[in-house]
């Protein structure tokens, strides 16, 4: 039996890469992909063409218009629709959906739709309450849900999903097909996916956080599984912006030990280094790093900012088709990085939904901020730091910021949605960039790195 999966997008870039390696990884094989694309901004289209799919544009979308236009242009026995941020949980998602057209009175099937572990408390109320484990037939009940479903091509020759409706174009069509046939619809539990969004909210807050509480709490270790991202299957690169020539601690170039972190990372795909200089270019070549473009001097001006270098770099990439799913950006100022590090801000970033992660460190003194020639002490005074209840975190964002590309093309580095995370190993947030820092990094950086990484 042949399916057509039909995946509608529009700036799915966080999302796409996950649920397309998830599709191909099906033991069911017999398909093709067609994605139906509004017009996206972002990375989404170039990411999902790394795979076999068809491409379909859309100007004015309708979610029934989309659908039957992805139909129009596909060859399967039965029509798939999944959301492009939807992630099929199992291998079997696919052969799970199918299995039930081999009843001829079967005119659609709709799977489970798990939310992720990061969702808002609206969204996990949602589904848990919708979606639940036991399999259903519907002959009255007209409710289904093309974020995950399967329909049969001939039903859907008779009965095409309604072009004009603007929502809930899925629940239209069901109540045609019962109302005008003797077909039947089923939900299939063993057939799903992780879905980001809930499908209605309720503003009450506090007794949507008290239900989901409940639902989390039975005992049932299938009620909430803990969906992430999985960062394994990401493509994750490690972006090094060295200005001028290398630095030297010692005789060992200082970036040598920002390019060894990054590459004992179990997650990070490839690293590069975005450099002005051929010479710095060679260090890191010797290093076994990419520095597939050279950064035009226009760039290492004292007046550009960080996020303008990022913004370049990630063009160069992506001209290169380089596209990645997360960014990690180090700086070789910083080569006390404890072992794992950089592997647990990604690990917190795919398993909280964060848009990025920035080390910072706690500073429980007080703090002055001068403004218009006045300074001004913020902070609980003088008072033992034990007694205090609040502090102020310093950025440490060359240790090791790990963000979304596409925060970096809009010319930002941290998202609104961001985490932080603390940092308490002794020389970590020290940064060596001048003669003296450089000299007294020399002198204990050969000891640190043999008392942590041997």
């Amino acid at each position: 039996m042949r399916a057509s999966i039909i995946i509608r997008t529009k700036n799915e870039e966080k999302w796409i890469g996950s649920c397309l390696r998830s599709i191909f990884d099906q033991t069911h094989q017999d398909f093709e992909v067609i994605l139906v694309d509004n017009q996206s901004t972002d990375k989404t289209v170039s990411k999902a063409q790394a795979f076999d799919i068809k491409l379909l544009e859309i100007e004015k979308f309708l979610p029934g218009k989309a659908i039957n236009l992805g139909v129009r242009h596909s060859s399967g026995d039965v029509i798939v629709c999944l959301s492009g941020h939807c992630i099929p949980v199992h291998p079997t998602w696919l052969e799970n959906l199918l299995k039930n057209f081999e009843d001829p009175n079967v005119a659609g099937v709709y799977g489970r739709q798990e939310p992720m572990s990061f969702s808002s408390d609206f969204d996990k109320r949602d589904l848990l309450i919708v979606f639940g484990l036991d399999k259903k037939i519907q002959k009255k009940d007209p409710f289904f849900h093309n974020a995950n479903s399967a329909v049969r091509r001939e039903v859907w020759d008779q009965i095409p999903f309604d072009e004009r409706v603007t929502n809930i174009e899925d629940r239209v069509w069901a109540k045609q097909v019962l109302q005008q046939s003797n077909y039947h619809l089923v939900y299939e539990p063993e057939a799903s996916v992780f879905h980001y969004h809930g499908i209605h909210q309720d503003m009450d807050l506090q007794r949507c956080k008290n239900v989901v509480r409940v639902l989390e709490s039975m005992d049932n270790e299938h009620t909430l599984r803990k969906a992430t991202l999985d960062a394994n299957a990401l493509n994750i690169v490690a972006l090094i912006p060295i200005k001028g020539e290398p630095k030297c601690c010692g005789d060992k170039p200082l970036m040598e030990y920002t390019i060894e972190h990054a590459k004992r990372s179990q997650f990070i795909n490839r690293v590069i280094v975005a450099t002005d200089s051929h010479r710095t270019a060679e260090v890191a070549e010797q290093a076994r790093v990419e520095v597939p473009f050279f950064r035009p001097n226009e760039l290492s001006l004292e007046h550009v900012d960080l996020s303008t270098v990022l913004q370049y770099s990630l063009e160069q990439l992506e001209n290169r088709q380089i596209f990645p799913d997360l960014l990690v950006l180090m700086e070789e100022t910083y080569p006390f990085r404890p072992p794992g590090f950089i592997d647990t801000l990604i690990t917190k970033l795919v398993n909280e939904g964060l848009d990025s992660v920035v080390p910072v460190k706690p500073e429980y003194r007080s703090t002055w901020l001068q403004e218009n020639g006045e300074a001004t002490m913020h902070g609980p005074g003088f008072m033992p730091r034990q007694w205090k209840d609040e502090c102020v975190y310093i950025s440490l964002l060359g240790l090791g910021c790990v963000t979304h590309p596409q925060l970096i093309r809009q010319g930002t580095i941290v998202g609104e949605n961001a985490g932080i995370l603390e940092i308490t190993e002794s020389y970590s947030d020290m940064e060596v960039r001048e003669k003296t820092s450089l000299a007294y990094a020399h002198q204990i950086l050969e000891a640190w790195w043999k008392d942590h990484y041997q």
